[in-house]
């Protein structure tokens, strides 16, 4: 009743909750459908429709206290979203060209800035360099659209993200002191005191955070507790960074890059972590900047226009010529010095905050006993224009140079009919078991193509039970569940059979299945053998690469993964298929792998290593005698992967027969994966190829096999 009345009486401002919230929705919905057919990025079309709807539009919604929360939780989210989905490898790999632009994206337009301050628009040499300090900050406003579009770890995007952090830091720090100096506080104490917090606050997030949250993880696998935890660090963080004297977007991106590895980017909470950004709180935040612009000071007088103007003008000029010294430094592309230039021109978060801590700092008062303020009312109205153009110019570049990139990459050519398919089947008994196997079906396939997987049951027909096949069902809906929480999906496979083992092997020869996926088995009696009889049998029947996996903690959870390789596994024709399985593990966690093996292999994962970088390490082999000392190698919160050829395979020794006792013993408490590689006639190729490929001679095996993995890795 009293919302019909509302809607009968339609005051301006929408004061109704309801109707405010349905409006914003509508605004979400449909701005982008509308705005992107006449090719408006969806970005720019969610601020321009906050323009419209905003006070200083139509005025239908203020502007109030909940649309700054959610918007501020927005802005929180992109430099979180920014630091979490960030390639660590290739980060670290990148740093050096990280700072460079950084202090290109910093210096430039700290110095053109000044100029323009004191020559421009006459202001004094405390004002112009914290106006020359909103220059040289930016926000990552077009990073969701880099995201969608797939190419997320672009190394021009790494480095302008890496950039990024170092020059809002920077700006940041330059409007500390200016504020402290008009106070008359920047003294000795003033430094100790910022320096001191900016170290402690940095070393609780790096180094505290991950290990809270590692505990966090194996104790509670709850998916909303899981998802509410990640939301309280990353306003922890933000919170924190605000009491050492930086922008609270700082906290928030340095607490993705330390819970980095704790959420692989296929997982179910990455799943949840970047739909609920995407979807709500972003979206939120770009109305929210909308809503701040105000056409009509456009015909206030000259003096705003020219203001705005020259900041315009000064803070796209800085930034194109950091992304273009970027590029020509380090001979990129024309399209990655777009992503550079679009990812960092945006002006939003830093500066406003700068120029609205600037606008409420009064200095004294003029004649007539108005404030005189550090950052006029004029300086205002211009760095809204600036944003709006800002904005609108970075959404157009990034969206450019990222679909130009993306097509570059896709394979469009004639080789794609060539690629090596991937198939994993995932035979499941239960519903507790089933969820861990799936998870690591995901992590196992390689991040730029989604395997096709299978989910298999077996009844035997000739057991009297009722509901055996409501069972398996059931047990299977929820395979599939687990599978689409990450946008996967899964097929359903129930079978009937006297003999799981046959069972098994026929699905895998009629669905030409390339990875097989069992969990370790419960031991029934004594006669049973550690990986039990069904799967000695499995393994006896199929050739296809095979991993058996035992659980005691979440995968994510890992901090490391110790790979033992026997000496002459690259000889054998299955070496690349479980390898760059092996490899995917690493590039969809980011958890840092230990490689036991012979010199001889060594140089193939070398030659893998130049074109595909995870973090690992190599060490020599032990010998076959020395592996009952795992217990002594292995950390708590380590995962072991052993590499076990079937009879009659190059790399096999008999002591390999001893392997599962030695695990069954001393590594009770650890998580494992065993893994036998596949034979031949499993890889689905063609036979000629095949036997080409293991009559070629060390180098030209290492380009075979590099040819193999490539394809393997190619994006469909």
């Amino acid at each position: 009743m009293n919302l019909l009345l509302e809607l009968a009486s339609f005051e301006l401002p929408i004061s109704n909750p309801v109707i405010k919230f349905l409006l914003i929705l509508v605004i979400i919905l449909l701005a982008p459908i509308l705005l992107n057919r006449i090719k408006i990025p969806p970005l720019l079309g969610l601020i321009i429709a906050g323009t419209i709807v905003g006070p200083k539009g139509l005025g239908l919604i203020e502007r109030d206290s909940g649309i700054i929360l959610s918007g501020t939780a927005g802005l929180l989210y992109i430099m979180f979203l920014a630091g979490l989905e960030i390639d660590l490898q290739d980060f670290k790999k990148n740093s050096k060209k990280s700072l460079v632009f950084g202090m290109f994206t910093f210096l430039i337009p700290m110095f053109l800035g000044i100029l323009a301050g004191l020559y421009l628009l006459e202001m004094t040499i405390l004002t112009s360099i914290l106006l020359a300090s909103m220059f040289a900050s930016h926000t990552l406003i077009a990073y969701p659209l880099i995201s969608k579009l797939g190419i997320a770890k672009n190394r021009a995007v790494n480095i302008t993200v890496g950039g990024t952090l170092i020059t809002d830091t920077l700006a940041l720090l330059v409007l500390a002191i200016i504020i402290g100096s008009t106070k008359g506080e920047v003294n000795s104490v003033f430094w100790v005191k910022l320096i001191s917090s900016l170290v402690v606050f940095t070393t609780v997030i790096v180094f505290i955070f991950p290990r809270i949250g590692r505990w966090f993880f194996k104790k509670y696998t709850d998916n909303s507790s899981q998802f509410i935890f990640v939301l309280v660090l990353v306003f922890l963080g933000a919170a924190m960074a605000e009491l050492a004297g930086v922008e609270a977007i700082i906290g928030a991106f340095l607490v993705g890059l330390a819970i980095n590895s704790l959420i692989p980017h296929t997982s179910p909470l990455m799943n949840r972590v970047e739909f609920v950004g995407n979807t709500i709180f972003i979206p939120f935040f770009l109305i929210g900047v909308g809503m701040l612009v105000d056409f009509r000071i456009f015909i206030e007088g000259w003096e705003t226009i020219w203001v705005a103007f020259v900041m315009t003008s000064i803070a796209i000029l800085a930034k194109w010529l950091a992304a273009y010294f970027t590029q020509k430094t380090y001979k990129f592309s024309i399209d990655e010095r777009r992503i550079i230039f679009g990812l960092s021109n945006a002006q939003a978060a830093a500066t406003l905050a700068a120029v609205l801590i600037g606008y409420n700092t009064i200095l004294g008062t003029d004649e007539l006993g108005e404030p005189i303020r550090l950052l006029s009312e004029t300086i205002l109205n211009g760095t809204i224009v600036m944003i709006l153009v800002t904005c609108t110019i970075a959404s157009f570049e990034a969206q450019k140079g990222a679909k130009n990139i993306a097509l570059a990459e896709s394979p469009l050519d004639e080789n794609t009919s060539s690629e090596i398919p991937e198939r994993i089947l995932i035979p499941v008994r239960n519903q507790e078991t089933s969820d861990e196997l799936i998870n690591l079906s995901i992590l196992l396939q390689s991040p730029k193509k989604k395997a096709s997987m299978y989910a298999l049951s077996i009844i035997n027909p000739e057991l009297q039970d009722s509901g055996a096949e409501m069972k398996a069902q059931k047990t299977l809906n929820k395979a599939s569940e687990t599978a689409a929480a990450t946008d996967h999906f899964l097929y359903e496979l129930l079978r009937y059979d006297t003999s799981i083992a046959h069972g098994i092997s026929s699905v895998i020869h009629e669905n030409k299945i390339t990875d097989l996926v069992l969990g370790l088995h419960q031991k029934q009696d004594m006669s049973d053998t550690f990986l039990g009889n069904l799967t000695e049998n499995l393994l006896s029947r199929s050739n296809t690469t095979t991993y058996i996996y035992k659980p005691n903690q979440p995968f994510e959870t890992h901090r490391r993964h110790l790979v033992f390789i026997p000496p002459g596994a690259e000889h054998e024709l299955g070496f690349p298929f479980w390898l760059v399985k092996v490899w995917n593990i690493a590039r969809n966690t980011g958890a840092r792998m230990i490689f036991y093996l012979s010199d001889s292999t060594r140089i193939y994962l070398q030659e893998i290593l130049k074109n595909h970088p995870i973090r690992l390490e190599f060490r020599e082999f032990p010998d076959w005698g020395e592996l009952g000392n795992l217990n002594i190698i292995l950390k708590p919160d380590d995962n072991l992967i052993m590499v076990l050829s079937r009879r009659g395979e190059e790399s096999y020794h008999p002591n390999m027969e001893h392997v599962p006792n030695l695990i069954n013993t001393f590594l009770r408490n650890h998580s494992f994966i065993l893994i036998y590689p596949n034979q031949p006639k499993a890889t689905g190729m063609d036979g000629l190829e095949m036997i080409h490929g293991s009559l070629l001679g060390p180098m030209e095996r290492l380009d075979f096999i590099a040819k193999i993995i490539g394809s393997l890795f190619k994006k469909k």
